[in-house]
């Protein structure tokens, strides 16, 4: 990611994931494992380079700092993702969410911003959180 004002696929997968994790300003451990893991597991993320991914957070972290950051963030988000990974990018959002066991207001409220910048089709929306919620699950 040399230019910062353009993401790669990967990265703005990344940085979806980075700012689902700091909606609520607490970026806690488990979602920080959710997303190494995510990297270094997914197949989306089989040529990815690791080493990105401090310079793609602060990028993030930057534009979220920003009056109309999070909108400039999906603006660089929908143009670096080809539209047939929006439904994954919406998978690895919630799968963020969902990794402290709680969703708060503001994560919540991220995720419906995610549906409507990504257009996510609100059944198919459905489904990917209900399988979501069930891979979190507890006893």
């Amino acid at each position: 990611m040399s230019d910062p004002t353009k993401l790669a696929a990967q990265d703005a997968l990344v940085s979806l994931m980075i700012a689902v994790s700091a909606s609520d300003s607490d970026i806690r451990t488990a979602e920080l494992v959710k997303i190494s893991t995510v990297i270094n597991n997914l197949p989306v993320f089989a040529d990815y380079d690791a080493d990105h991914v401090p310079r793609v957070s602060q990028t993030v972290f930057d534009l979220l700092d920003q009056e109309d950051g999070l909108d400039a963030l999906f603006g660089l988000i929908r143009d670096a993702l080809p539209e047939r990974l929006n439904e994954t990018a919406y998978v690895l959002a919630c799968e963020v969410a969902a990794a402290d066991g709680e969703l708060s207001r503001e994560e919540a409220r991220m995720l419906e911003e995610v549906r409507y910048e990504l257009d996510i089709d609100r059944l198919h929306a459905a489904a990917i959180e209900r399988g979501v919620r069930a891979r979190h699950l507890t006893l």
